[in-house]
């Protein structure tokens, strides 16, 4: 459990290194106002880490890229500090530091935003441990293979998917995301077959080659394209493909001093004007029904437990009357004639072993749920533990 300024913390704050050498933590302002206002208008959830992690994530799949991932990279400042320092002590870069590891971490958290599953992972932090090494090391691996390429061994070696991740990212219409992608295809047709594929250091196409990529270009883009565009000249077509690889790298090495700053939009005005129309009572009220739902469960196996080993604790004969009375729903009097006893034994005995359940059940209810018990309560629960053991036994 936290205090209400652990959970601020928790969700407005970032690693701060000097040196190479963790220093502390950053505050955020922004973040920090936001999570105030949460907490100011949510008092009774202040402690409650999960509700929090599980709200601001569920706006993020409504929102990406706006006020809630920048709580969640707040809340995942540990597992990226953890996974570069895990990835430092086997990477022998002189390029990078752990800080720089730290930048990278940063900057996979909406990958693992994406792969998270609430309903596999309960746990947004212990997930992001797990696949944020690898990630990283994903990572390195592609900044190594670009560091290595030309721009153009770059684009010859860009698989489809990172090339469209790429255009994607610099926020290109996807109309526009087909045509550099006609580009890059007829580019690829062309220059790879005059080029050997062990190549990282591709010279750029001749004059004469651009010639031909962009004749293929114009021909293939009015049958290809739902919105083909105006021809384009070679040159023009270089300059696509130029910058489509210089796109590329920036994806692969995002600007690390962006991670912590404000995003576009978030500079002007307050915070206040912003955070009211995302704190979505409804989607509050949906997470706690879902906690609620799970601790109830969770309770119910728990006691479930607590029962079947208080009745195993009984003697073979103590277990035997409970079963023929109240599995097999037979009366005592032939319980009495079944077992060789008198039939007040049998209801004293009965009496006795229902006082016995009920004594487990009553010192677990103080013990896990923190309940005064009464004389109502007593009764109550008594009810519940008969109609219990006729559910339970019935099926044995």
């Amino acid at each position: 459990m936290h205090s209400r300024q652990g959970i601020i913390e928790l969700f407005s704050t970032f690693l701060e290194f000097e040196a190479d050498c963790f220093k502390g933590w950053t505050s955020d302002p922004i973040l920090r106002r936001s999570m105030h206002i949460c907490l100011d208008r949510l008092p009774q959830f202040e402690a409650s880490e999960k509700i929090w992690t599980l709200y601001w994530y569920k706006l993020w799949q409504a929102h990406p890229n706006g006020l809630a991932e920048r709580h969640l990279i707040a809340y995942l400042q540990e597992p990226c500090y953890w996974a570069a320092n895990k990835t430092a002590k086997y990477c022998t870069n002189p390029q990078y530091q752990l800080s720089d590891y730290c930048q990278m971490a940063n900057a996979e958290i909406s990958k693992v935003l994406e792969g998270f599953n609430p309903e596999q992972n309960s746990n947004l932090n212990t997930y992001a441990r797990i696949v944020l090494p690898n990630l990283l090391r994903d990572r390195l691996r592609q900044r190594k293979e670009a560091d290595n390429c030309t721009d153009w061994a770059l684009l010859r070696k860009l698989s489809k998917k990172r090339l469209v991740e790429s255009l994607q990212w610099v926020g290109l219409s996807s109309e526009s995301i087909a045509q550099y992608r006609l580009a890059w295809i007829c580019f690829k047709e062309l220059y790879i077959s005059t080029q050997s594929t062990s190549n990282r250091k591709l010279p750029c196409p001749e004059p004469a080659l651009w010639i031909e990529i962009a004749h293929l270009y114009n021909t293939e883009r009015l049958s290809q394209l739902v919105s083909p565009g105006p021809a384009l000249s070679p040159e023009k077509l270089q300059q696509w493909l130029s910058q489509a690889a210089k796109w590329t790298r920036a994806l692969l090495y995002p600007p690390v001093t962006s991670l912590n700053l404000p995003k576009s939009g978030y500079e002007l005005g307050e915070v206040q004007d912003d955070v009211p129309a995302q704190l979505n009572d409804s989607l509050i009220i949906q997470l706690i029904a879902q906690e609620d739902a799970q601790d109830r469960k969770r309770r119910q196996l728990k006691l479930k437990q607590t029962l079947i080993s208080a009745l195993s604790q009984l003697d073979r004969q103590s277990q035997l009357l409970l079963e023929l009375y109240y599995g097999q729903g037979l009366a005592q009097r032939d319980i009495a004639k079944q077992m060789n006893m008198k039939q007040y034994t049998v209801s004293r005995r009965l009496t006795k072993n229902r006082e016995t359940l009920l004594t487990a059940v009553l010192k677990w209810s103080q013990t896990e749920l923190h309940i005064s018990l009464h004389s109502n309560l007593i009764k109550d629960i008594s009810t519940r533990l008969e109609e219990w053991l006729s559910a339970h036994l019935s099926k044995s």
